[in-house]
């Protein structure tokens, strides 16, 4: 197995010479052209590509990249713009050939890397001497920018997997899982196992993280060795068909469990503990306490959990009913109708020795690093001769800062409300966000995801700078909060 690259350090700014007078121009036949018509063109051109050049290589290699839409609106986005030579158009990969067909130009600057494209055509070695007999001057006039390795790249869609890139863009921007791998937590030259999707995790990030790449990047590791998966659980996941974020993301956190764990599922009921970097990650721990409305005694269950998941239709349905005609939800009242409110239900009690009324809550007895929130936004409703999938388009607001303490076991004692060292400890910071768009069977997802103070939205292969607002105004199928002592 070839060695990893090294994550490089912040790059010098690169620099350009000019070339060196009568030295023959280093590329195909256009170029040639171009440069040979006179002395005065060729000039122009050579000057016009190094203020280019020098304007990449001065900037911060992450900053964005803007161009305009048809309509005139500024755009902006990580992936890579071109620049027209001939003119002072920027254009995107998809615009440069409709550009370059309706101006009959053909020279385009990318402007990240500074190589120079014709048409389709890349030429890295611009000014080199056609012999390359001085390799120094030929590297030094064909240095790329570095990314700085920051992890800001996009995921191509593979056919309907715009669910799966989410949730890979969500575990490769979080720390835990990145300072895991990249300090190979996952010893993949010894793993035995064929497809592991923990190698494949860990490849993902070296890519991400230790290669100088902005481009987008396609997951067939990640796809092949998810298709080929023995977990009936997921299988019907594995088809062409837009599928379930949310199921992917338990599907993906569980092989990666045991690929790294004890490989065993935590069972309901049992405080199953395991130190894999998943369990120290997501898993926390439930309780659920119900008391006997007879003779008053409390019985306690505790139970791992992934994630928590939320409903939407009954609490929407309530604030209906209070003369609220769309009602708007916030995460705080869907935590404290699971987390908060207690429930009649009828259980059999061992002191009373026979079916009694009791009340149940359930609150959570130990956080997890990082927390996941899932909200029930799909359904299936009955129809007339079957049920019918739906989609729940309830508005949900939530918070970047989340305080968990009135939702633990420990937050329902008396001492806790005052104590200020708790609810700090209980402080989450918003991490990532995945948002469903459009209908049930034809929609598509894209997620947001924090690095530093700055957010970025990620759609499949693009990535584009996202402001405060623009997170916090996104309707959310799973959110991921972290811990603020880690964020």
């Amino acid at each position: 197995m070839a060695a990893r690259p090294s994550t490089p350090m912040s790059p010098k700014p690169a620099k350009v010479k000019s070339p060196v007078p009568g030295t023959p121009v280093f590329g195909c036949e256009h170029i040639q052209r171009l440069l040979t018509q006179s002395p005065e063109v060729m000039n122009q051109s050579i000057h016009h590509y190094k203020m280019i050049l020098r304007n990449i290589f001065e900037l911060t290699p992450v900053i964005s990249q803007t161009t305009k839409t048809p309509d005139g609106q500024a755009m902006t986005s990580l992936t890579s713009n071109y620049l027209c030579l001939q003119c002072s158009s920027i254009v995107t990969e998809d615009e440069r050939l409709k550009h370059g067909t309706k101006k009959q130009h053909r020279f385009y600057v990318d402007s990240r890397s500074g190589s120079l494209y014709c048409r389709k055509r890349k030429h890295d070695e611009m000014f080199s001497d056609s012999l390359k007999d001085n390799p120094l001057y030929i590297s030094t006039n064909t240095t790329i920018a570095s990314c700085k390795a920051s992890g800001l790249r996009g995921i191509y869609n593979a056919g309907a997997t715009c669910y799966q890139n989410v949730v890979l863009q969500s575990f490769l921007h979080n720390p835990l899982l990145r300072n895991f791998y990249l300090s190979d937590g996952h010893q993949s030259n010894d793993c035995n196992h064929s497809n592991c999707l923990s190698c494949a995790m860990d490849d993902m990030f070296q890519d991400f993280y230790a290669a100088e790449n902005t481009n987008g990047f396609t997951a067939a590791s990640i796809l092949s060795g998810f298709w080929i998966s023995d977990k009936k659980a997921f299988e019907n996941l594995v088809t062409t068909k837009e599928q379930d974020a949310h199921e992917f993301f338990q599907f993906l956190a569980e092989e990666l469990h045991e690929r790294n764990g004890d490989g065993k599922r935590p069972e309901t009921g049992s405080e199953h503990t395991c130190n894999c970097i998943i369990h120290q990650t997501f898993y926390g721990k439930l309780q659920s306490s119900t008391t006997c409305q007879n003779c008053g005694g409390v019985t306690n269950a505790v139970q791992s959990f992934l994630d928590l998941s939320l409903g939407l239709d009954s609490l929407a349905h309530k604030k209906k009913k209070g003369g609220q005609k769309t009602p708007a939800l916030t995460l705080q009242e869907c935590l404290d109708e699971e987390y908060v409110k207690s429930d009649k239900c009828e259980y059999r009690c061992n002191s009373c020795n026979s079916m009694q009324q009791a009340r149940r809550n359930t609150s959570i007895k130990r956080l997890p690093n990082v927390l996941a929130i899932q909200f029930k936004r799909f359904e299936y409703k009955q129809g007339r001769h079957d049920r019918a999938p739906s989609k729940i388009d309830t508005v949900v607001n939530f918070p970047l800062q989340l305080n968990m303490l009135p939702y633990t076991t420990r937050g329902r004692g008396t001492e806790a409300k005052d104590s200020f060292e708790l609810g700090r400890s209980c402080t989450y910071d918003l991490l990532g966000v995945v948002v469903h768009v459009g209908e049930l069977d034809t929609g598509h997802y894209v997620s947001y995801c924090r690095m530093g103070d700055q957010w970025f939205k990620f759609n499949d292969h693009k990535v584009e700078l996202a402001a405060n607002s623009d997170v916090l105004s996104a309707q959310p199928y799973l959110l991921f909060y972290i811990i603020r002592a880690l964020s």
